[in-house]
């Protein structure tokens, strides 16, 4: 569907959606009378009051933004005066328009046409895949538009940016989103095969929604073709991943303590864990006397009588846990006293005799309220070798060195040791070989093997049962609450044990070293990143790969129905990864053990039985550059870049690093980039219960109160991605989004002043060359070259706040309320083929152009919307299509002395309204163009570029249009300009001395057309007494007769009028 060529011109672009409706005509900014646009250039009718070309009657400072006021014209020569004329609204009319725009995009695959065919390198971001389990939130918002920055960037750059979107179907959530939704009879009744149907049948539907939200977003991508991790071919890829890291070495099973969430029955990894603020758990000092005195300790015979009848005093968070206690651990290097106890305190104490840290003593003392007595020394390493009796059941255990772990920041200085339930703890009994007692079971109940506790849950009334049981003993030193940092089930938001189970590890110890210079070999934004990944993988356990749910990927494991030996062979990775490449994992559930084996090894199928264990879903996600980099054609591996939020260092950033230097010794990224997280615009998280929430959704298409939540369309909220910096947690909320609504208007109202003002511009025809070009319009050029590069910068360093302030200085400050504003004159009042017009408007395309690419990756629906509306035929269908815009060198050319002299200008301009704001409130004058400058500037050298500046007299350039007022005199005598009725002086910041400004009325007689006041009103056409010298000859050559005074509509204004 071409809209290019005359079609595009005379009828206007028609979108997907959009009804044609015979032939349309051009409209001026206005709803007033309008010219077709076949009569390119026409000058507008009369329809009302519009601004003048420069002030106006309640002066310049009551001006609108120059480029969204409504432009009309009034009065006997309005019909002289060239108006804009677009089809470009002011208004987005959001909801309709951008669907429009998608639509367009959709049918002429402007998107597939880049990605495939762009002549650049590919580019590819790979995108972190959310959760297929609820609606889209604010996050996930900033999370894709950002991204959609990075990828239209990179198409506007001519690089084949292919997006493939990805999402997390596998896991918890959804298998409970199932759970929830069915009755007892119904749950009870579940079997495997129908509750992975269901759950699959849940993750598509909602990868369905959020597909259509991300999309109405505006978000570029392979939206047909995502990748999706219940896909088959994703988990052959997951299969590989996993046989692959087999093979090397990396993958084992264990009985080893895990995180354990007994509301979810799973094992969970440090990613799935969260530390809510606010847990308090009991904590206990607790004395466990001593049997036999250590060899060291019995060479000093002081140190062998100060421990009789003593207790190692060890302290504890979870209580739970001393039924498993198999030792108790000390730090060799730290100084430890034998003390007495003396108080009434201590009377019930079995053990009056303690051994504790030195540096702990008098804490001890405070919290037990008792006084302690020392009665000997001995460095930790002496008492290695001790043996005490547990004080809740018969055994004896020895005191062991544990490691740096063991401070005196808190507790005793000597730590409760239980193997089965600690990581620290599982190390240490390795060292000693202490066995792996676990006497808790799935459900986080007391097993058998917990005597007098069997039965009872642990954090609850087990826990307390162990803590009586202690007192009882008379070995309960202190009891109190302890608030600290506590892992909960990120899922179930419940707290977590650890536990010893059997599980599958990816071994990080096997490959750690190649994964910390993996992480050296790639750039991390913002850098402090690299630090986080580099504590977190240097500091990580082995990672428990094995989850206990039936919604995920199997571990393709078979095991000895007598020894429970498992059966892993390259042979049998292979066979099962083909089934589920063919069936997908639905297959290890449904098909028997001897269709899961090659057929070499099936004769052992009688002997065999199907592990039941499923992988961890960030081993599925994680495993993505092999799903989708490798698997997909265009796609780097390692990716450009990964983007997602800064908790994913502990999450997909380290899960993917982890298995893509397992299998293949590199990192999956050469770029990684963070954001952070988006809270209200009090700083406070969003949560349901505060109403705080800010929906995406609303946003864009509105609430049920459109005034309280008006539909501000896709591209404000993308605007509002442009505007924070996202590298820290950003803010969001009803009084952010007016101003992101209010600067959209202003840049949607210069593309509509710009395409206005080029109605009849055609480049090929009209557009002057570089050098005959007026100095006004040579310097915007050269504001618009830095601009572009500032711009350009700035994406490629992803600061796309620093794009959206650059752009917003530019258009506001720059072009609407200074050159846009000069501009007028030119545009609306001089001869359509004006050289000075011409020029103006040959810079007006520049502008367009520049500003269209730089807006179209923020923006995309509003540049695209004005991009069809170009007056003339289009370059490319597309605002992407026609690429980064290249800037001609001579853009850049002005030399400093040229450039500054430009400050000096905006000095003088700032100076001047200010002087005639006062004349205004004093009636002294009304608009602008009722005054008469007399400028002074004490520095000679800049007196002197003014000058030259105002020599030329070439309609542009002059003083009296640069600052928008009927005259200007450059007086050699600041008393002069002090002379006037209203004036001021004031230093220079741009190294002219001291600016004096003197506002008097402008001399001569007010034109009629113009407003400007001229002493030569009527002496250059008899016909149009009441015109000026430059207007008369116009208005001569468009033959105009103007209405006899009784034909004419009474106007108290001129033909153009200032808003």
């Amino acid at each position: 569907m071409a809209l290019g060529c005359l079609a595009a011109r005379v009828m206007g672009p028609v979108l997907p959606g959009a009804a044609r409706v015979g032939l349309r005509a051009a409209r001026p900014l206005s709803s007033g009378v309008w010219a077709a646009k076949g009569a390119a250039g026409a000058p507008a009718p009369a329809a009302g009051g519009a601004p003048a070309p420069g002030g106006g009657k309640k002066g310049r400072r009551a001006n609108k933004e120059s480029t969204d006021s409504t432009e009309e014209a009034s009065g006997p020569y309005s019909a002289t005066v060239r108006l804009p004329a677009t089809e470009f609204s002011l208004r987005a009319n959001s909801t309709t328009r951008e669907p429009q725009v998608q639509a367009f995009w959709a049918q002429e695959r402007i998107y597939e046409t880049l990605a495939e065919s762009n002549p650049g390198e590919p580019y590819t971001l790979h995108d972190g895949p959310p959760y297929a389990n609820g609606d889209l939130h604010i996050g996930h918002a900033l999370n894709k538009i950002l991204k959609d920055f990075i990828n239209r960037y990179q198409l506007l750059r001519g690089r084949r940016a292919r997006f493939v979107p990805g999402w997390d179907t596998h896991g918890l959530p959804i298998e409970l989103k199932v759970l929830q939704g069915l009755k007892e009879a119904e749950r009870k009744a579940l079997t495997t095969a129908d509750l992975r149907a269901k759950a699959k049948a849940f993750a598509l539907k909602t990868v369905d929604a959020q597909r259509a939200a991300f999309q109405r977003y505006g978000v570029w991508g392979d939206w047909s073709t995502p990748y999706v991790t219940l896909q088959p071919a994703y988990e052959a890829a997951q299969l590989g991943v996993f046989g692959r890291m087999f093979l090397n070495g990396h993958i084992y099973r264990g009985l080893k303590p895990v995180h354990w969430s007994p509301s979810s029955r799973t094992a969970l990894a440090e990613a799935e864990l969260e530390y809510p603020e606010g847990h308090t758990s009991t904590s206990v000092y607790v004395a466990m006397p001593l049997t036999a005195v250590g060899g060291k300790a019995a060479e000093r015979a002081d140190l062998a009588e100060a421990l009789q009848g003593a207790g190692f005093a060890i302290w504890t968070t979870t209580p739970w846990t001393i039924p498993a206690n198999l030792a108790v651990a000390l730090n060799a290097e730290l100084e430890y006293v034998v003390v007495e106890a003396q108080g009434d305190a201590a009377s019930g104490w079995a053990c009056r005799r303690l051994v504790v840290a030195k540096e702990l003593v008098e804490r001890l003392a405070e919290k037990a309220g008792v006084e302690l007595r020392v009665v000997a020394s001995a460095k930790g390493a002496e008492l290695e070798g001790c043996s005490y009796r547990h004080p809740l059941f018969e055994r004896t255990s020895p005191v062991v060195v544990g490691g740096d772990y063991i401070t005196t920041e808190t507790g005793t200085g000597l730590v409760h040791t239980a193997p089965g339930h600690g990581q620290e703890d599982y190390q240490v009994g390795l060292r000693y070989g202490l066995p792996l007692l676990s006497p808790v079971d799935d459900a986080g109940c007391f097993t058998a093997e917990a005597g007098p506790f069997a039965g009872l849950n642990v954090q609850g009334e087990g826990n307390k049962a162990v803590v009586a049981a202690l007192r009882e003993a008379g070995v309960l030193l202190r009891e109190e609450a302890y608030a600290h940092k506590y892992p909960y089930d990120w899922r179930t938001k419940k707290p977590t044990i650890f536990r010893a189970t059997s599980q599958w590890f990816a071994s990080v110890e096997g490959f750690r070293a190649a994964a910390l210079d993996s992480i050296r070999g790639v750039t991390w934004l913002p850098p402090s990143g690299l630090n986080r990944i580099t504590n977190m993988t240097e500091g990580r356990a082995d990672w428990c790969i094995s989850r206990q749910r039936k919604w995920g990927v199997p571990i393709p494991v078979f095991y000895n129905t007598e020894t429970d030996e498992p059966l892993l062979t390259p042979e049998t990775m292979a066979h099962v990864t083909a089934l589920v490449a063919q069936h997908g994992s639905d297959c290890w559930f449904t098909l028997s053990v001897e269709e899961l084996l090659p057929a070499e090894l099936r004769h052992l199928a009688p002997k065999l039985k199907k592990g039941e264990d499923t992988m961890d879903v960030w081993f599925d996600s994680g495993s993505s550059w092999a799903g989708v980099l490798q698997a997909n054609p265009g796609l780097g591996y390692p990716a450009d870049l990964y983007l997602e939020g800064s908790d994913q260092h502990r999450g997909w950033f380290q899960s993917s690093l982890l298995t893509s230097v397992a299998a293949n010794g590199v990192a999956p990224y050469k770029a990684v980039l963070t954001h952070g997280f988006v809270l209200d615009e009090k700083g406070q998280k969003m949560s349901k219960s505060l109403g705080n929430v800010v929906d995406p959704r609303v946003v864009i298409e509105g609430g049920k109160d459109a005034k309280q939540q008006p539909p501000y369309g896709a591209d404000v909220l993308r605007l509002w991605v442009a505007s924070v910096d996202y590298t820290s947690d950003v803010a969001i909320g009803a009084s952010i989004l007016r101003q992101m609504a209010d600067m959209y208007r202003k840049a949607r109202g210069t593309l509509r002043f710009l395409l206005g003002n080029l109605a009849d511009y055609r480049p090929e025809q009209h557009a002057v060359p570089y050098a005959q070009l007026p100095a006004l319009d040579r310097y915007m050029l050269y504001r618009l070259a830095s601009v572009s590069a500032d711009v350009a910068a700035a994406y490629e360093g992803y600061q796309f706040f620093r794009v959206f302030q650059l752009l917003q200085r530019f258009i506001v400050t720059e072009l609407s309320n200074t050159y846009l504003d000069a501009a007028k004159d030119r545009l609306y009042i001089r001869a359509q083929d004006d050289p000075a017009r011409r020029a103006c408007q040959t810079v007006l395309d520049a502008l367009l152009r520049g500003l269209l690419a730089a807006l179209s990756p923020l923006v995309p629906h509003m540049a695209e919307d004005a991009w069809l509306n170009l007056p003339y035929p289009r370059p490319a269908a597309s605002v992407f299509q026609a690429g980064w815009p290249a800037v001609p060198a001579e853009w850049s050319s002005l030399s400093q002395q040229e450039a500054s002299v430009w400050g000096v200008v905006a000095e003088v301009r700032d100076a001047a309204n200010a002087v005639m704001e006062r004349a205004r409130m004093d009636k002294a004058i009304g608009a602008g163009l009722d005054a008469k400058l007399l400028v002074h500037v004490s520095d000679p050298a800049a007196a002197a570029a003014l000058a030259a500046l105002d020599a030329p007299r070439n309609g542009t350039d002059d003083l009296r249009y640069l600052l928008i007022v009927s005259q200007v005199e450059l007086v050699s005598d600041a008393d002069a300009a002090r002379g006037c009725p209203y004036h001021s002086s004031s230093p220079s910041a741009a190294g002219a001395g001291d600016i004096t400004i003197g506002v008097a009325r402008a001399d001569g007689t007010k034109c009629s057309r113009c407003w400007n006041y001229s002493t030569q009103v009527g002496s250059a056409s008899s016909a149009h007494p009441d015109v000026c010298e430059r207007c008369a000859p116009v208005v001569d050559a468009l033959g105009f007769v103007p209405p006899s005074p009784a034909a004419a509509t009474p106007s108290k204004q001129p033909a153009v009028a200032a808003a």
